[in-house]
């Protein structure tokens, strides 16, 4: 199909905000088969991609591509259970990139994303990954963050704060404490290095390089880290992290690493 009038006079409708994360609704269902025709596969070659990251056997007495295998292949993604429809969408991007020449991945993560976008679903799909989508700020904060690492040849610090990225988006259950665990210690590596102080901790650092983080924001560090301390480097019985209180941490440290990191480098 071609370019939709939309997108061709540059309409486009908001974000809507984040919704459904444990779940894969009908319509995503029902879209990611269309959408995976429209980029190359049949009936036939996506039964198959589908049984096989399944684990089904494809229904020999169903031989025509329409109705029958068809129908097959909407009742295979309709019935699984919601992650599974996720890995569904990883395998048959990974067969696209094997063979471009036959399919359109880049087609599909477009219109995957796109998707998820206007219907408020927390997921979003990355160079053939599925990772958790969160809000448009929180996106650009960890982006901008992990660019300013890597023009900084901080490694160390990069490679946690993906680790963060990764732990939520983890499936079934997203990593919350892992998230907390690494986003803080990115912070802690960047903090680190823009002191020259390589064994102190986080808190330590504050208060020994006060013109660090000026005050009163130093606090807000200092703040982050009791609760990072608390709720995920020593877990209580009965005491959960929510969602929404990982990802704020994982926001604030990817602002301060960027922070940090244009510190170091002025």
């Amino acid at each position: 199909m071609s370019e939709t009038f939309s997108k061709r006079y540059g309409f486009y409708q908001p974000a809507a905000s984040v919704v459904i994360r444990q779940d894969a609704p009908l319509d995503l269902r029902a879209f990611i088969v269309e959408i995976a025709y429209d980029c190359g596969f049949t009936p036939t070659t996506l039964r198959s991609a589908i049984c096989r990251i399944l684990k089904r056997r494809p229904d020999p007495s169903n031989w025509s591509e329409y109705p029958n295998i068809n129908n097959e292949v909407h009742g295979l993604i309709d019935d699984c259970a919601w992650y599974r429809v996720y890995d569904v969408v990883e395998a048959l991007l990974a067969k696209m990139y094997e063979t471009l020449f036959s399919y359109d991945a880049s087609k599909f993560e477009i219109e995957f994303n796109d998707f998820c976008v206007e219907n408020g679903i927390g997921w979003k799909v990355t160079a053939g990954v599925v990772e958790t989508r969160s809000t448009e700020a929180l996106e650009q904060s960890v982006q901008r963050a992990i660019a300013a690492l890597q023009g900084n040849a901080l490694e160390t610090a990069q490679r946690e704060l993906r680790e963060a990225t990764h732990d939520l988006s983890r499936r079934p259950d997203p990593d919350l404490t892992g998230a907390v665990h690494h986003a803080m210690a990115a912070l802690e590596c960047v903090a680190r290095n823009a002191c020259g102080d390589a064994k102190a901790t986080l808190g330590e650092v504050i208060k020994r390089y006060d013109s660090l983080i000026p005050s009163p924001l130093d606090q807000v560090v200092t703040k982050a880290w009791g609760f990072a301390s608390e709720n995920a480097r020593h877990l209580r019985e009965g005491q959960a992290l929510a969602y929404e209180e990982a990802e704020l941490i994982v926001g604030v440290s990817s602002v301060l690493c960027s922070y940090l990191a244009a510190k170091r480098e002025a």
